[in-house]
């Protein structure tokens, strides 16, 4: 066939593919109505899952899995629009990582609100003013994020997601590298970039912010001042990349939350966080530990915040897989409480695997 053919061709499946498309929206339209009738939050994180391994189930390419993933992801988002609006909480101002990997999650068609700091966003979701909320939970290089850990311990919120995103920094500044007098980040993204700023800018004064985005914004009104963050934020905010990659592990990934007034159902692939306080006495997590062990819960990642209740009193914050509804983890779950103060299920979500 010849280039015009083949163009023709295309053009015909095009105007097949808007069709089919408008159809399925069709009835996305009637299926919200039934959630919204009966009270049904939008955003199903457990759908979302069984989706995707359609999708990816029925490819036979040539195209990748990762190219029809990022189009029906794209078309969710779409669809959430003629349900009802989302709207999702991050953590701002716009150009931040959080904000990327909101966007990379939920697509361009719900809308945004960026918000001050993490607490903010625990707050807005749980009055109800936002939908859902991305938080970052973990880094691969800088470990767990203190804000985070310290609003699941008084927020009645629940996770049903989590996000995987790998992270890139840049400096970003509007001057050459030796006439730079500061930087600004957050203080989790310094320690992500410690060997960096030791070896290149080891006399540099460093300044904590809220986040990466807020540092690129400050950074942008001083002369001699360079932020550390996104290629995105740099454009954003008018700021030249200055030097790119510059943190210290190449496979530098960050975990977040997606937080809502509700969890997921079960997918047979889901994971459970969970929050507890143990006696101060010898062998009082060692006692919870082996619980999880004798009903052969797998842990995945396990964290400790002091009280603010009480000294020498610890809050640890433990995520395992299976789901809360599974019969073996409930049981394990009654049995480690007898060796807890308090245990509260934070919420059990579908195992992200894959990086956005």
């Amino acid at each position: 066939m010849s280039l015009e053919e083949l163009r023709n061709q295309i053009n015909r499946l095009d105007l097949q593919l808007v069709k089919l498309l408008n159809e399925r929206a069709r009835v996305v339209v009637d299926i919200g109505k039934l959630k919204n009738e009966s009270g049904k939050p939008i955003y199903s994180p457990d759908r979302e899952k069984e989706v995707f391994a359609t999708i990816i189930g029925a490819n036979e390419g040539p195209l990748p899995d990762r190219c029809l993933t990022a189009i029906w992801r794209e078309l969710m988002s779409g669809s959430f629009g003629l349900e009802r609006s989302l709207r999702i909480g991050y953590l701002g101002p716009g150009g931040s990582f959080s904000h990327t990997a909101a966007m990379l999650k939920f697509g361009q068609s719900v809308e945004y609100e960026p918000l001050a700091d993490i607490r903010s966003i625990f707050d807005e979701v749980s009055k109800g003013h936002c939908d859902l909320g991305l938080v970052p939970i973990e880094n691969t290089t800088g470990g767990g994020v203190i804000e985070t850990l310290d609003a699941l311990v008084d927020s009645d919120v629940k996770i049903c997601a989590e996000v995987l995103m790998a992270i890139h920094h840049s400096l970003l500044a509007n001057c050459p590298l030796n006439h730079i007098e500061k930087i600004y980040s957050k203080p989790e993204i310094f320690v992500q970039c410690r060997n960096w700023l030791s070896a290149t800018l080891k006399e540099i004064q460093t300044v904590s912010v809220a986040s990466s985005a807020k540092a690129a914004q400050l950074a942008a009104d001083e002369s001699r001042a360079a932020a550390i963050g996104s290629s995105v934020a740099a454009e954003l905010y008018g700021l030249k990349v200055v030097c790119e990659n510059i943190e210290d592990n190449a496979n530098n990934i960050t975990r977040f939350l997606v937080i809502a007034r509700e969890d997921a159902k079960p997918t047979g692939e889901d994971k459970t966080a969970i929050l507890f306080s143990t006696a101060h006495k010898a062998g009082a997590l060692a006692d919870v530990l082996e619980v999880f062990k004798k009903y052969g819960i797998n842990l995945t990642n396990i964290e400790s915040r002091p009280s603010k209740k009480r000294q020498w009193e610890y809050y640890f914050f433990m995520d395992f897989l299976g789901h809360r509804t599974q019969e073996r983890v409930q049981k394990g779950l009654d049995a480690a409480r007898e060796h807890c103060l308090q245990l509260s299920i934070l919420g059990s979500f579908p195992r992200a695997i894959e990086l956005l």
